[in-house]
């Protein structure tokens, strides 16, 4: 595989593009308006502390819900036309949890796009799947999700892409670093990942990704229960309910476009 961490121009990036879903839009981590931050958003700012200040371009294309060939039809060109130093992309996850769906099949069209970016931009950094033993509602599928997240790594390999492995990052593996809706990172799960990210593209990163979390107190049968019940209505109900709609979160979603590193900084600081 691609050496992920020691090629030293990777430190010098100027212009970055995040392409996606909810997972890169930052889904669970919600700034002061209500809009989310992210990973994507919170990497960026590592890499522009590293550029002279003004002189970085940022722009996240994800948006929440979308699969893969959405991704490759409205996030893609636009990625390819800007021609970034980097690229992020996280894509097919909301295939792969689809009823029916071929993981060989969905790589294959994930092959297309790596090619179409690795032609258009400096580096193109791939993601893969995170490993959902401790998501009930995903942890039956953990199999077809390794199966994808194999092919993403021999797709990485072969054109060269540095890879952020998030089935292998532990810290992730918290409850802490969840949401309550128990699909989307909470606010300390997407700064781990950018951590992470960071690390892969060999930077110097003001914090460990994989710190341990502080210990929590037992809970009781009860307790857990009655969290279970909670989540189910509020969360896996109407999940369902849009999936038997063919409804996706993101109908009405626009992306944030281009953002200013500087103003991801003061939306941090305000909620943190």
């Amino acid at each position: 595989m691609a050496d992920d961490s020691k090629n030293d121009s990777r430190t010098v990036i100027g212009s970055y593009v995040a392409v996606g879903d909810s997972f890169t839009e930052g889904v669970g981590d919600p700034g002061p308006d209500g809009a989310f931050v992210g990973w994507a958003d919170r990497f960026a700012v590592l890499l522009a502390d590293r550029r002279p200040e003004g002189d970085f371009r940022y722009t996240n294309l994800a948006v929440r819900g979308k699969l893969l060939d959405q991704i490759m039809a409205d996030q893609l060109p636009r990625a390819v036309e800007l021609a970034p130093d980097l690229v992020s992309f996280c894509a097919g996850g909301n295939d792969i949890i689809r009823p029916g769906t071929d993981p060989d099949e969905v790589a294959e069209r994930f092959e297309r796009a790596i090619a179409a970016l690795t032609a258009a931009a400096g580096t193109v950094m791939v993601t893969t799947g995170f490993d959902t033993r401790g998501v009930p509602v995903l942890k039956h599928l953990r199999g077809k999700i390794a199966t994808y997240n194999g092919h993403v790594r021999a797709i990485a390999d072969r054109y060269g892409c540095p890879v952020l492995d998030l089935w292998s990052l532990k810290s992730v593996q918290d409850r802490r670093a969840w949401d309550a809706d128990r699909l989307h990172l909470s606010p300390e799960g997407h700064t781990r990942v950018a951590l992470r990210a960071g690390q892969v593209l060999g930077l110097e990163v003001p914090a460990d990704p994989e710190q341990p979390w502080p210990p929590l107190p037992p809970r009781g049968t009860l307790e857990i229960r009655r969290d279970d019940v909670h989540w189910a209505r509020e969360y896996l109900v109407p999940w369902i309910g849009r999936r038997l709609r063919g409804e996706s979160s993101g109908d009405h979603v626009r992306a944030k476009g281009a953002l200013s590193p500087d103003d991801i900084k003061v939306r941090i600081a305000s909620v943190a």
